[in-house]
């Protein structure tokens, strides 16, 4: 009897459980609803907001893939946190200086190791260690920065230490820039592409014309330049000026030390990237110095120069012509030497893009007798015909491996000298 009434009294409050349970679900189930109809929009807001940021960041650089320019992100930093730094007496200039860290040093390296053989009499073949190249560049504020270059070359004794350039630029826009220091002169288009560095250009070596240690084209200067572009809408106009120290009394080293002369050397270039040929530049150059080799010997000496290049590499195209000219301020003769190089290359569309085959034809012409070339002491810059023929070999982005066949003629009735060149040149 009573499992009977047991089971009787669960027969008659089932339903009204049953019912209370129904009850407690369909209030719980408004609320579980409502949790997760506000997380829908918190992602559709947070969306939002990325969609907005992103927008924002496009406008201001003009391309949705890349952040903004470094300039553009501390001035947003500098505004954001510029209200709450004022509250403590904090210099809005010492906020955005300290969000960027000024100066901030950086270092990036530079060699080569290099094998040659030649024919030609006297010489020996092997291994030697190329320049050891180091850039060292400082941001000093946001239009004011630092750029110094120091190399290392293996002599038989000893290692050259040499300060190449060294100069603090001051960016007051596109349109002027100006440097106060020792570069490399802005005259022709290689000799301001293609630093210290052999990994930076395709060949092996320079061209004779424009080599570091040679004396036909001044290399450096020491002094003051002033550069930026020129109002032209696509044609893409830029200017170069300098003035400086001249040669010093060896021709292939600046006037780091002070000038030999009272007449300092000046230089104007004009230059033009049209932007319709992406990767084409043309320009012109014209160098003005007094040389004195010796005391009392004095030369006026005029570079002017051309040169056209196409640097997209399928195919790379560069040509450059200048014609020195020297008058003696003695007897107001005059002397003309002419040089030019034409180099060609091709960056194979295989394996990568890493296979780049070249070529360079190089020809200097200098009268029989020219005085400046011939001063004792003086490095002489004698006839030169030949070319040379190479591939270089990009194992890494920042190693490579070439090899050159050359073959040149120093003087006329002299035997062309052949030769074999091996290179492999990295950054660091």
């Amino acid at each position: 009897m009573r499992s009977l009434l047991v089971l009787f009294l669960l027969w008659l409050t089932s339903p009204t459980l049953l019912a209370q349970s129904t009850s407690q679900t369909s209030q719980s189930e408004p609320s579980i609803q409502s949790l997760l109809d506000r997380i829908q929009q918190m992602e559709r807001r947070i969306s939002e907001l990325e969609e907005h940021e992103r927008k924002e960041t496009a406008a201001q650089t003009g391309n949705p893939m890349l952040p903004a320019p470094l300039d553009q992100q501390a001035q947003a930093t500098s505004s954001s946190s510029q209200a709450m730094h004022e509250e403590h007496g904090t210099s809005p200039t010492g906020v955005r200086e300290a969000e960027i860290h000024y100066p901030s040093l950086q270092i990036r390296g530079f060699g080569d190791v290099d094998f040659q053989a030649t024919d030609q009499k006297e010489s020996t073949s092997g291994f030697s260690l190329g320049q050891l190249d180091l850039h060292f560049a400082s941001p000093l504020s946001r239009k004011v920065s630092y750029f110094g270059e120091v190399t290392f070359t293996a002599q038989p004794n000893t290692y050259d230490l040499n300060v190449e350039r060294s100069f603090v630029r001051f960016d007051y826009n596109d349109y002027f820039k100006i440097s106060f220091g020792k570069f490399h002169t802005p005259i022709g288009y290689w000799n301001t592409a293609y630093h210290h560095g052999a990994w930076l250009q395709t060949t092996i070596a320079r061209p004779q014309m424009i080599k570091f240690g040679g004396t036909f084209t001044p290399v450096h200067i020491v002094g003051v330049q002033a550069e930026g572009s020129i109002p032209s809408g696509g044609l893409g106009l830029g200017y170069s000026l300098a003035l400086g120290n001249g040669r010093s009394s060896n021709f292939s080293k600046a006037g780091d030390s002070g000038d030999v002369n009272n007449n300092r050397a000046w230089l104007a270039k004009l230059s033009a990237q049209p932007s319709r040929l992406y990767g084409l530049e043309l320009g012109g150059s014209y160098y003005h110095d007094e040389l004195t080799p010796q005391r009392g010997v004095n030369f006026r000496e005029w570079i002017a120069g051309g040169y056209v290049a196409w640097t997209k590499g399928r195919p790379e195209l560069l040509a450059e012509y200048e014609n020195v000219h020297h008058t003696s301020l003695a007897t107001s003769q005059t002397f003309n030497t002419t040089g030019y190089y034409a180099q060609v290359a091709y960056r194979l569309p295989w394996q990568q893009d890493k296979w780049k085959p070249y070529y360079r034809f190089e020809y200097i012409h200098r009268p029989t007798q020219e005085p400046v070339w011939d001063i004792t002491g003086t490095p002489s810059v004698e006839d030169l015909v030949g070319s040379l023929v190479g591939v270089r070999w990009d194992i890494t982005n920042f190693a490579c491996f070439k090899g050159e066949y050359r073959k040149f003629r120093q003087a006329p009735g002299t035997p062309s000298v052949n030769g074999a060149f091996f290179q492999s040149a990295f950054t660091f």
